[in-house]
């Protein structure tokens, strides 16, 4: 299905819909909402909705001046328009941060939370980092080519894209996290790289109430490299 946003075509996606109440399926950067295929399939007796994330899956690739904030005001205006009165959240990396601020700001639509290596808090910083970061400024300014800075992920967007791109890992959410009051399970790979669990650790701080599962041997597709024991925890939430 296809709900227009601003103009905008965001592709959805209801499985089992039996109520207002889904498990809304918040997928990670680069990725869309078929990567939850698996995880719904154990659930056959749940009603999920999935959305892509523009530009990403089914939906439009050409939006402009979007920011995360939009993402989460066309996340809820979804809703709205599908008549769904809360919800339960499981939101992977970039969809964590829309959970995140959802959870924060519309507590009356989000019932429970489920955080998977998400992102959103300021990640630590070597020197190396800043170096890059000056010699990347210094060939800016003197018109030399910067095509080899960024990441694999920045690198393989358009300008346009780079902007809120830019925009979205440049907002952080610990303020957010203190005002989250919905029960929260944080779920976490080990051996996540993209995510370190150094972050896992201090949103459990952050977030009052919420409790933290670290998978063994397993990195940021947590819920894809070790699905049996991800599905088993994320049960328990649910039943629990």
């Amino acid at each position: 299905m296809i709900y227009l946003y601003n103009g905008e075509k965001v592709f959805y996606k209801f499985y089992n819909r039996q109520s207002c109440s889904p498990i809304l399926l918040l997928h990670g950067w680069g990725c869309e909402g078929e990567v939850f295929k698996d995880l719904i399939s154990k659930f056959p007796e749940k009603s999920f909705l999935s959305v892509d994330f523009p530009p990403f899956g089914h939906s439009d690739k050409t939006i402009s001046d979007w920011n995360i904030f939009t993402y989460v005001g066309m996340v809820m205006s979804l809703c709205e328009h599908l008549h769904i009165d809360h919800c339960d959240i499981l939101g992977h990396s970039f969809g964590g941060r829309v959970a995140i601020i959802l959870s924060a700001v519309k507590r009356s639509l989000v019932h429970s939370c489920i955080l998977v290596d998400s992102a959103g808090l300021k990640p630590k910083r070597k020197l190396s980092y800043y170096m890059r970061i000056y010699k990347y400024k210094h060939r800016k300014k003197h018109g030399k080519d910067i095509e080899s800075f960024g990441s694999s992920d920045y690198k393989s967007l358009s300008p346009e894209m780079r902007r809120t791109f830019v925009s979205i890992v440049n907002t952080y959410l610990e303020d957010y996290c203190r005002k989250m009051s919905v029960k929260t399970l944080i779920v976490w790979g080990e051996n996540d790289d993209a995510t370190p669990l150094y972050m896992a650790k201090r949103l459990n701080k952050l977030i009052r109430g919420s409790s933290l599962k670290v998978i063994s041997q397993a990195g940021h597709f947590c819920f894809l490299d070790r699905p049996l024991e991800f599905y088993k925890i994320v049960r328990d939430f649910w039943e629990g």
